[in-house]
């Protein structure tokens, strides 16, 4: 798809989102049940919409707040749910909407306790701190387990919300479970929210079961169970942080007074129109961390830190900025992050695998071999990572998407859902440790196993086309080769845990590709990658891309 004239600039201020406009569509508009794009759909992670769309409002959050209370209640889940929102502006909405249905519904709710920014009102909270919080409250335990809501679209544009469901795990909930709780939601709205108990925002926050939580305090202060914060501490490096305007906002100041890290701060600012931000490669303002287009004012700055580092709106994802190479691609960052972990966290233990996705480059898989630890792969979404990160059968998980978790220092499990905290954090600490930076770090694999060149390329595709792609098949291959290579490998489901993986994966000794629709947006994704350069890749990607455009004409 081709890149935008404004892409890594400012936007215009007529092209910014209208928030008065868009607030009011949440509480006017009224969702038609009958029309798919209407209805609550969860995709890899949530109901994702936009009240200009009609495709998230008030009566979408009422209904699938409805279905969490009625799916906890059939599953016997009776302690707290945690609930957190992050900074775009259909979150606060949301979050008035999703405690009116839970104090209605006589569930113990704990929400954030607010501090000196938010002149004490409910502030925001990353979904690592949601994931986190818990763990903690569920360990030992084997009933009143907790579970959690995070209010987030990630770092979809500022128009959109989002709104996801963590089970008692911690982690994203897994497609049984989504699909329980979508198909009760569609049921509400078809019923004209007959069946949605709620109550008045003002009682709701005053009711006996609405608790204040502190999750600041409780995110931040584990922080060095889990990050080597002394070596950083003591470094004599300079590092740098820009929240993006996200969910972690108040978090950084905190861990950096905290822990007397050399961490600057870059802004502390809250925009719901994030008119601070960089136009993305479509000309559109996207939290995205991981594109060098939405993250070119940290990369301008380069220069000034060791290493820096951002995140998403909801800070489950990270983007690494190198002082020698600049942005860090998310693969290699996670290569990296994997070799640095496994030779420096002595107390995991010795069978802990590696997680990653089957579009994840297989960079990692050279990396895993070189350092004898086993790889599990699964389909896109950390979903796939959740049990083997909280029973400690995984030190670390990872997906390309700039989306990665592990383990504590001591081989506990800290977040079972994506961390971006943590792996920015993790940056600098490899950096005073080993006295290079990530973009060093990667240079040096790549002298020891090859270096890969890996691309991700999306087209528009409606509903129709993306069922198709979804239901692509190893017959639909004719081929024994692919760019020139013979085929090792036909993938419709994960080697690590079986499950479909909606798509094709093709795989030979030297490349791959991947052919999969998005579950978030109307794009159907080819992933590829060669460790033979740019014309191979190419090769990879027109076979590819042939395979594709004969499965949409058929």
């Amino acid at each position: 798809m081709s890149l935008d004239l404004n892409a890594g600039r400012l936007p215009e201020e007529h092209t910014l989102t209208n928030i008065p406009r868009l607030i009011s569509r949440y509480y006017s508009e009224r969702p038609d049940p009958s029309d798919p794009a209407q209805q609550v759909s969860f995709g890899t992670s949530g109901h994702r919409g936009s009240s200009l769309k009609n495709s998230f409002n008030e009566w979408h959050i009422l209904a699938v707040t409805q279905a969490i209370c009625d799916y906890r209640r059939e599953q016997g889940i009776d302690g707290p749910i945690f609930v957190g929102m992050d900074t775009h502006a259909l979150s606060e909405p949301a979050f008035v909407s999703a405690l009116e249905v839970l104090a209605a519904n006589g569930v113990e709710t704990r929400i954030d306790a607010g501090c000196s920014e938010t002149n004490g009102e409910p502030g925001y909270t990353p979904t690592p701190a949601i994931s986190n919080a818990i763990l903690e409250y569920n360990a030992g335990r084997s009933g009143g387990l907790a579970d959690g809501i995070v209010i987030t679209p990630s770092h979809n544009p500022p128009a959109d919300g989002g709104f996801k469901y963590n089970p008692t795990n911690g982690g994203p909930a897994d497609t049984g479970v989504t699909k329980w709780i979508q198909d009760r939601a569609n049921a509400l709205l078809v019923a004209g929210l007959k069946g949605v108990q709620r109550m008045d925002y003002l009682q709701a926050l005053k009711a006996p079961t609405t608790q204040r939580f502190d999750f600041i305090e409780s995110y931040v202060g584990g922080l060095d169970q889990v990050i080597d914060l002394e070596a950083i501490r003591n470094s004599g490096l300079k590092f740098g942080v820009d929240p993006l305007g996200g969910a972690g906002v108040h978090y950084w100041t905190r861990i950096a007074d905290r822990y007397a890290l050399p961490l600057e701060v870059l802004s502390t600012r809250v925009d719901p129109t994030f008119r601070f931000m960089r136009l993305d490669w479509d000309g559109k303002i996207r939290m995205d961390c991981s594109s060098p287009h939405a993250m070119a004012g940290l990369i301008e700055n380069k220069d000034r830190f060791d290493v820096s580092f951002a995140c998403d709106t909801d800070h489950d994802r990270h983007g690494i900025v190198a002082r020698s190479v600049g942005l860090l691609n998310p693969n290699h960052y996670l290569a990296v992050a994997i070799e640095y972990l496994f030779t420096h966290r002595p107390e995991w233990s010795a069978q802990a695998g590696i997680g990653k996705t089957l579009v994840s480059s297989s960079m990692i898989d050279r990396v895993a071999k070189g350092i004898d630890r086993q790889v599990v792969e699964v389909p896109v979404g950390f979903k796939g990572f959740v049990d083997g990160l909280m029973g400690g059968s995984l030190g670390f998980g990872g997906e390309e998407s700039a989306g990665a978790s592990f383990l504590r220092k001591n081989g506990g499990a800290w977040s079972t859902d994506k961390d971006g905290l943590i792996l920015g954090l993790l940056a600098a600490e490899i950096t005073a440790v080993t006295g290079k930076d990530p973009g060093e770090r990667y240079q040096a694999l790549t002298e020891r196993f090859g270096a890969p060149v890996y691309q991700r390329i999306d087209a528009p595709a409606d509903r129709e086309q993306k069922a198709k792609l979804g239901k692509l098949s190893a017959s639909q291959v004719k081929a024994g080769d692919l760019a020139g290579q013979p085929i090792t490998q036909i993938l419709t489901e994960a080697p690590g845990n079986g499950a479909a993986i909606g798509g094709l994966k093709v795989v030979t000794d030297n490349g791959w590709f991947a052919a999969r629709p998005s579950g978030t947006e109307d794009v159907y994704k080819i992933y590829a990658e060669s460790f033979e350069g740019d014309a191979h890749l190419r090769r990879i990607q027109e076979e590819a891309k042939a395979l594709v455009d004969g499965v949409l004409a058929g």
